[in-house]
């Protein structure tokens, strides 16, 4: 935020011959209603799931003893980020001295109910702690590190993404960088914590985060620059945040502005934003939403509050719910932008070599993980909440027979069927590779999402038991085109 202080071993259901000859009347039925197509769906986080993104909201931990406040937030959005609760002064009040129990509250209620977390903000010119604001030079930047270090490292494998440096930029025209204690340690520092945030948590995506950025203008120029010099030194950057806090129009710009960041090859998110009430406010939510979904790269969504009474723009009424709790156009507008969206869940149409997937079960809305970030042989594969982490990201490694291999950005290693096993139910692991048949798939990519056949066995991928729940183990069985045999594949890098 700019203004700096906000208001506060047994498988499921699937068709066998026996089955069909007794019970032909329910089966038929069933079939039927697997190729129905799917309502669409009735809440923003679930219609953005669809899509392969998320849409979230920013929430107040004072404010979490607000029932309507804290049903609209579990019910609507699958992303959640703490408005204050996560800063610097909150973290870190007396140097040295971590406290996290706000942070905390915020963020085992969005995991307990089953949402991911945006970190915000790891290193800031405001809201910093009285006792750093008065520091300078190399005293400054080893406490900054140090800062970034301990709170990453407190939330690893907790936050799906930090926004690491927060608004480094001036408003001057110029795209300059903004003069800050922080940047007078030298022109470096933004690096520096990008690099000790990598260190602290390798597998949340580390963010850069600005305001005014919604246009090409030349503070957006600025940001851009700086990405493409960090992507082009190996300095780890996954993610620009804008935080779009917009007035009553859209730059015309604005959809070519996120394309151009996202060409980098990083990942773009709008991160805070709120649109002026107005006669035009529910139609620029459309746009903004549309926009995204035009972008490949664009990951997600999230408004700076609930209603309009909880956010700091007072008197704007910016957001999508009334101070009463009620949808307002611009909720429909967003909803019937989502629902909208391409029809192929947000999924890659075919498979590029070198890039790394994210794979999304199409039943659980899960992703294909390496359990508990194994590097091991014979580590089993799971499915679990998506979090984009190392662990949860595949290569695909085409042969000269036309199979893949599908790699671990995490370890290395193969997708592999355990024991060379032609059984239904055959556990999936990780092994190392060995160009064996069961080490290679046959991938087929239809609407975006894909079925692997094991070389060996003929059978497909599966979530055993079509499970939702998070640690469910991936096996081979009988391809039957199930939903859980199904995954969209997601472009992370």
């Amino acid at each position: 935020m700019h203004t700096k202080l906000h208001a506060t071993p047994r498988h499921g259901w699937r068709p066998r011959a026996a089955a069909l000859a007794a019970t032909a009347g329910l089966v038929l039925t069933t079939f039927a209603a697997i190729s129905t197509p799917a309502q669409a769906a009735s809440t923003l986080g679930a219609s953005a799931a669809e899509k392969g993104r998320y849409y979230g909201t920013a929430i107040a931990a004072g404010r979490m003893g607000d029932s309507t406040y804290m049903t609209i937030a579990n019910r609507e959005f699958n992303m959640i980020t703490a408005e204050n609760e996560m800063k610097m002064d909150a973290t870190e009040p007396s140097q040295g001295r971590f406290t996290f129990t706000n942070g905390d509250r915020i963020v085992n209620w969005a995991l307990s109910n089953g949402k991911r977390v945006r970190g915000h903000t790891l290193a800031w010119h405001a809201q910093q702690p009285g006792w750093m604001q008065s520091m300078s030079g190399s005293a400054l930047r080893n406490a900054l590190i140090n800062h970034v270090t301990q709170v990453a490292s407190y939330y690893r494998g907790k936050v799906y993404a930090w926004d690491v440096v927060n608004e480094a930029f001036a408003d001057d025209g110029r795209g300059s960088r903004r003069d800050s204690n922080l940047q007078r340690t030298g022109n470096d520092w933004i690096e520096a914590a990008f690099r000790a945030a990598r260190a602290a948590d390798p597998g949340a995506k580390l963010c850069y985060n600005d305001y005014n950025t919604d246009g090409i203008n030349a503070k957006s120029t600025a940001v851009y620059n700086m990405v493409r010099d960090f992507r082009s030194r190996g300095v780890p950057i996954d993610c620009v945040g804008f935080q779009a806090h917009l007035g009553t129009s859209l730059p015309s710009d604005f959809q070519a502005n996120l394309q151009r960041f996202s060409d980098l090859g990083v990942e773009v998110q709008l991160t805070e934003l709120d649109i002026q009430q107005g006669s035009n406010q529910a139609n620029m939510y459309a746009q903004v939403t549309n926009a995204c979904l035009a972008v490949a790269r664009c990951t997600g969504i999230t408004v700076w509050g609930v209603r309009d009474s909880d956010s700091w723009r007072t008197g704007a009424n910016p957001l999508l719910f009334d101070a009463s709790g009620n949808k307002k156009p611009a909720y429909t507008s967003v909803l019937n932008a989502l629902n909208a969206g391409g029809s192929n869940g947000g999924g890659s149409s075919s498979i590029e070599a070198g890039a790394w997937y994210v794979l999304v079960n199409r039943n659980s809305g899960k992703a294909l993980d390496v359990y508990n970030l194994a590097t091991n042989d014979g580590a089993r594969i799971t499915q679990w909440t998506r979090n984009d982490g190392s662990q949860q990201q595949w290569q695909f490694q085409l042969n000269s027979d036309g199979y893949y291999e599908v790699k671990s950005r995490l370890s290395g290693k193969n997708l592999d069927v355990s024991g060379k096993s032609t059984a239904d139910g055959g556990a999936i692991v990780q092994w190392t590779d060995n160009d064996g048949a069961n080490q290679q798939w046959r991938a087929t990519v239809t609407n975006g999402y894909a079925t692997l056949i094991s070389r060996l066995s003929g059978k497909a991928l599966e979530v055993q038991g079509a499970s939702t729940a998070d640690g469910a183990n991936i096996v081979q069985y009988t391809s039957w085109n199930g939903a859980n045999q199904q995954w969209q594949l997601v472009r992370v890098g």
